[in-house]
């Protein structure tokens, strides 16, 4: 069973966010952290999994079809080039948004990992590579790469809001969970009202990435930001909400954007249907942040009475 038939990349290659560089040995920070947590974990080198990625899809960044929507002529898809059969065997969950998108690198890496180790690798590598695809051709190229990829020097780490979300490490589970979903979401449409699973405002977003966890926030900024308890700026931690004087009828009482903490300095937020991209990363420390609230801090004194 083949996962792919040779994909030729073709296309040009999209605008960079704040995680597409710079690349290290032309791999966007982002899908060079995927590629390292899924190798780690599937015991697949990970030199292997980015030298698949380039080949299949330039690590995300063709626009050649099927790549990000629909499906190439032989039928295979996102950005390791799935055929549907392979991924409904093999297709992984890797940031546990509760879904497996073969679009989503997330997903798409660990899956490729999964799919190679079935077939013999790492003991039996060129063998698991000619079942993902059954070329000698195309496995020469991947072993030639990966042989690249290692002697070249990656040992820069992507910054942690560049990480997948289930690699940002808070020694606090519902924490990591929170920020695992609402991370799984960039790249996504902002639309005004819209609340999942394909688009988000600013409040569905974070109300969703708190549902993920199991915990229950008010829908809109206005209810949000009563809600939580109010912790000093200068305090703001990961999984706290950021709240901004930003949007019609807000103030610097009445808030009306809300992005969610990752890291310091640093949270991921709906922004706007024009912003590129209108789900990202971004620093809340602007002129119109007006106050942080810790929502946890809240649902642990109502689930302690």
């Amino acid at each position: 069973m083949a996962a792919v038939l040779v994909g030729a990349v073709s296309g040009s290659s999209p605008t960079p966010t704040e995680c597409d560089g710079p690349p290290v040995a032309g791999i966007p920070a982002n899908y060079l952290a995927l590629y390292r947590k899924a190798g780690a974990q599937h015991r697949i080198p990970w030199e292997i999994l980015a030298a698949i990625g380039a080949v299949e899809s330039n690590h995300g960044r063709s626009h050649a079809p099927g790549v990000r929507s629909g499906e190439n002529y032989a039928g295979a898809s996102g950005p390791m080039q799935f055929l549907s059969g392979t991924w409904a065997a093999f297709g992984a969950d890797g940031n546990h948004d509760g879904k497996r998108d073969r679009y989503d690198p997330a997903d798409a890496i660990p899956a490729a990992a999964r799919y190679l180790r079935h077939s013999g690798a790492p003991q039996k590598m060129r063998a698991a590579l000619l079942e993902y695809n059954d070329s000698d051709k195309y496995v020469n190229d991947i072993l030639s790469r990966a042989r690249r990829y290692k002697t070249t020097d990656t040992t820069a780490n992507p910054p942690p809001e560049c990480a997948p979300g289930s690699a940002i490490t808070t020694n606090n589970e519902t924490i990591e969970k929170i920020i695992a979903f609402a991370m799984a979401q960039r790249g996504k449409p902002y639309v005004f009202g819209a609340a999942g699973p394909n688009a988000w405002d600013c409040s569905s977003l974070v109300q969703a990435a708190y549902r993920a966890a199991g915990l229950t926030i008010p829908r809109t900024t206005f209810a949000q930001w009563p809600f939580g308890v109010r912790v000093p700026n200068n305090q703001a931690q990961p999984g706290d909400l950021v709240f901004f004087n930003s949007g019609p009828g807000t103030s610097s009482n009445r808030p009306g954007h809300v992005g969610l903490v990752i890291a310091p300095g640093k949270m991921v937020a709906a922004r706007c249907s024009t912003c590129h991209p209108a789900i990202g990363v971004e620093t809340y420390r602007r002129q119109d942040w007006i106050g942080t609230t810790r929502p946890l801090h809240k649902i642990k004194k109502e689930a302690g009475r």
